[in-house]
């Protein structure tokens, strides 16, 4: 049987692959010990290969065997380099010194902050050592690269490792903040899944390269956290596809929507069952790598389909789908490319999640132009109705006008005609009352003919002027006191103190109310022939005050002369006007009225 060589070892030598020049044995019963392998050490096959793969969780034990020699006259000191942080068990022994170290992804040492696990190695002056390792793994893919390292150039390379490892999620934690922020700005659900897929790809990353088990998660929780390995695989892609349907809006693709939900829910499926089982972890992310495929085929098509979002995120799927084949590939075992580009993996999510953030800073700016052109559109359209409205409403409102023109025409018309019709009336009625002798009944023709005046001015005075909603009160007033006053020879002061308009409808009533009102004072309160009466009209908030006061003898309430006057003002004030009446006769006659306006 032949075996390899011992390994010499140089002061000045910085780093050797010794996986390639060690023996290799697999332990498929996994019950031989140390002493079980010293006894046979005819198992052991030469191993030409400097990197092992055995895919997820093999069911046997890899034992590895290897001799190094110190070429120098000085003691040497070396550090030996399991270069995977995934494997969960590796024994280190060495016989001479019979020792056994236990190290691996289950067996963090707390003061230990390597990346990988490490032993040290030392070899007297011109002497020759065998070593033996046995690596299995659970849950985790099961990989051997084997290195040894000057002390000084190996911290140097840890440093330097820890470093672009520590500015990736630096990045990638810069990027999901940013995202964030624009999730907040525009509640557009694209952005929140992109999120969710930034931390899903920083858990998983912090595992796969060993920073969780080295700064974050306390030796307990390692095995616990990986029992739901599926699940963190899982994560980042479920999220990517969300933001895929989302962002490119694949509804507008029925069959394609149909199944990425049809794909989405087997997803969860799958990662119950190989929680499940242990049988068939080999192929526990081929589903989620598949889906990754069908994604990038998916915004192909979208791109094809005139997709404008699909345009910038083809490229970063690209580019993921490398990253996530490298990653798949190298825990398979099929293809280590870390050999060749060691960071691709860091560098594909930095550049990923980069164009994919710039795809959706430009998404902002589509829909910010989208918005804009909505604006535009809406601002035009505005302008365009207001136009067509203000045309019309000028049509409208010159309709009005000539409508309103011909209406006031009509009723100056009308009120001229009234007025005409009216002095038609009195002229009959004086000639009337001229071959009267009665005094009684010439009296009652006098009082009928300055009723039918009172009325006969109001629609005089509205055919004179342009508004005839409200009247000249105090225009109108005058009138009427010297229709009176010119009825009856009697030196009475009458003053007028008018404080505001009333309405056409109102006016009506104050001047028959008016006529009544002074007839009596000028037929009753005054046997001397002499006296004064004050008319005052005010109005305050709603309510309009109407007082006529003599300085003549008053009278008395219950006496009935004149009866029908003043049941003609109580009707006129209270059930025209709707207005309340009062009449003092202690110090002449006063009479009060008051009613409310109730402008509209």
């Amino acid at each position: 049987m032949l075996y390899s060589k011992p390994i010499t070892l140089y002061e000045n030598l910085k780093e050797i692959d010794i996986l390639k020049y060690s023996d290799l044995y697999i332990d498929y019963s996994k019950e031989l010990t140390i002493n079980d392998i010293k006894k046979n050490k005819d198992l052991f096959q030469i191993n030409n290969n400097s990197r092992l793969s055995y895919g997820y969780s093999p069911d046997f034990n890899v034992w590895i065997r290897f001799k190094l020699k110190n070429g120098t006259n000085k003691k040497l000191q070396k550090i030996l380099e399991y270069d995977n942080p995934l494997t969960t068990h590796i024994e280190f022994y060495d016989l001479e010194e019979n020792s056994k170290k236990i190290k691996g992804l289950y067996f963090r040492q707390n003061d230990i902050k390597t990346v990988n696990s490490t032993f040290k190695i030392d070899l007297k002056p011109n002497s020759e050592k065998t070593f033996y390792i046995k690596a299995n793994s659970q849950i985790t893919t099961l990989i051997i690269k084997l290195k040894i390292w000057d002390y000084l150039t190996f911290f140097e390379k840890e440093l330097k490792h820890q470093m672009i490892l520590a500015l990736f999620f630096g990045a990638m934690f810069i990027l999901g903040i940013y995202n964030l922020f624009i999730f907040f700005f525009t509640r557009d659900i694209s952005y929140l899944y992109y999120v969710i897929y930034i931390i899903g790809i920083i858990v998983h990353h912090l595992l796969y390269v060993g920073f969780a088990t080295i700064y974050l998660l306390p030796e307990y929780w390692i095995e616990k956290i990986l029992e739901l390995a599926p699940i963190i695989v899982a994560i980042p892609i479920i999220a990517l596809a969300l933001f895929t349907k989302e962002f490119l809006n694949i509804k507008q693709y029925p069959k394609n929507y149909k199944f990425l939900n049809f794909y989405l829910i087997l997803i969860p499926i799958s990662i119950i069952f190989f929680m499940l089982t242990d049988d068939y972890d080999k192929h526990r992310n081929t589903l989620t790598m598949l889906l990754l495929i069908y994604l990038m085929g998916l915004t192909l098509y979208a791109t094809i389909k005139k997709n404008k979002q699909a345009y910038f995120i083809l490229f970063g799927w690209f580019v993921f789908l490398i990253s996530g084949l490298t990653m798949f590939l190298s825990s398979a075992g099929l293809f280590n490319v870390y050999e060749y580009f060691p960071y691709i993996v860091e560098a594909s999510f930095v550049s990923e999640a980069t164009i994919f953030s710039i795809a959706l800073a430009n998404r902002i700016n589509s829909l910010q132009k989208e918005k804009d052109d909505a604006n535009r559109r809406l601002i035009l359209h505005q302008e365009n109705e207001t136009k067509r409205l203000s045309k019309k409403v000028a049509i409208r409102t010159k309709d009005l006008k000539e409508t309103l023109i011909e209406k006031e025409l009509l009723l100056k018309e009308l009120n001229h005609r009234v007025k005409n019709n009216m002095q038609t009336i009195v002229s009959l009625i004086r000639l009337q009352a001229d071959e009267i002798e009665n005094d009684k009944l010439q009296d009652i023709l006098v009082t009928i003919q300055n009723r039918i005046n009172a009325m006969s001015h109001l629609h005089e005075l509205l055919y004179k002027q342009d508004n005839i909603s409200h009247i000249n009160t105090y225009e109108y007033f005058e009138i009427l006191v010297e229709e009176v006053k010119d009825s009856y020879d009697k030196d009475v002061d009458i003053y007028l103190d008018i404080k505001t308009n009333i309405k056409m409808e109102q006016a009506v009533y104050c001047g028959l109310i008016l006529n009544e009102l002074l007839t009596n004072s000028f037929k009753y309160a005054f046997p001397n022939f002499i006296g004064t009466v004050d008319i005052k009209l005010t109005k305050e908030q709603n309510k309009i005050t109407l007082i006529v006061k003599d300085n003549g003898i008053g009278f008395k309430q219950s006496s009935s002369y004149n009866s029908l006057g003043l049941t003609l003002v109580n009707t006129l004030a209270v059930n025209q006007l709707k207005g309340e009446i009062s009449i003092d006769t202690k110090n002449g006659v006063e009479t009060k009225i008051v009613w409310e306006d109730n402008e509209q």
